[in-house]
């Protein structure tokens, strides 16, 4: 039996995403090889914020923000988040992040996974700006990654698959994330859903049937 094949879109500054992904990798353990996930782009800030020039401001402003993690945080089967506490930060834009996990995909799979969970944790957990190339090297190496392959992120072809994926998401009626689609099929489902409902959803499909 082929693999049930779920493509993802999903965004590195979304809390939402943090939930979904979090359950995703539980489902991904419980089925095996019998379930893949692909992750593509989706950028709720595809561009730099502009700056006004009080970033004392802007961080007091944007740990205010991060105070609503608390409602994805409350949910159950929730990864951990926290609210704000560094002085780093807030990030400039979604593309960095992206970036970074598109060069660990040319290193497998495997590293893919660990950075693209690394780098979800070390913002909604840790407090850390995942959009600064030098809090991004750090991880990288954090997470044990060929030091040298790092300079990918600099590479025209990963920011052009990164915003290709996102202007496809937006071709495909997309508007928001974590979204979920069937390889092969047109509708998709958007929003962070139960971890019950995500197994359940699976288990229809190796069975052949479609929700």
């Amino acid at each position: 039996m082929d693999p049930v094949r779920l493509v993802v879109w999903s965004d590195y500054l979304c809390p939402w995403c943090y939930n979904a992904a979090h359950r995703l990798q539980v489902i991904e353990e419980e089925f095996g090889a019998s379930l893949e996930l692909e992750w593509r782009s989706f950028l709720l800030r595809p561009q730099p914020r502009a700056r006004s020039g009080d970033d004392a401001r802007n961080l007091q402003k944007f740990v205010r923000y991060t105070q609503s993690w608390l409602r994805p945080a409350a949910e159950s089967d929730a990864p951990a988040f926290r609210v704000w506490e560094s002085s780093e930060g807030p990030p400039s834009h979604s593309v960095p992040a992206h970036l970074a996990a598109k060069a660990a995909a040319r290193l497998g799979e495997g590293a893919f996974g660990a950075f693209h969970r690394s780098l979800l944790r070390a913002y909604f957990e840790e407090s850390r700006d995942i959009s600064d190339a030098a809090v991004l090297r750090l991880l990288w190496e954090e997470a044990g990654l060929e030091a040298a392959a790092f300079d990918a992120v600099d590479d025209p072809a990963l920011l052009s698959d990164t915003l290709g994926q996102h202007r496809e998401a937006q071709e495909r009626g997309i508007t928001g994330v974590p979204t979920v689609a069937v390889e092969g099929h047109e509708g998709f489902v958007t929003g962070a859903q139960a971890l019950e409902v995500y197994r359940r959803w699976v288990t229809r499909l190796r069975e052949g049937v479609l929700d």
